[in-house]
């Protein structure tokens, strides 16, 4: 997949728990981690701008596109 999600990086950067943030955003602990490794086919903006939200930083922060190599 080209779009890399860096979430745990945030989190860790800012000692946030992955429990407080999913409660915060409003969803299982199960679903932040499939996030958090990159293994959910897409995100809704609203989930999105909870997460900023509360970890103060840019959706960019958090998705970052590679070009395959081809």
């Amino acid at each position: 997949m080209p779009i890399r999600v860096s979430l745990n990086v945030v989190l860790a950067e800012r000692n946030v728990k992955s429990k407080d943030l999913a409660e915060y955003v409003g969803i299982t602990e199960a679903n932040l981690s499939l996030l958090k490794q990159g293994k959910v086919k897409g995100i809704r903006f609203e989930t999105l701008e909870r997460i900023c939200d509360y970890l103060e930083c840019e959706p960019g922060d958090l998705l970052r596109f590679e070009k395959s190599i081809r």
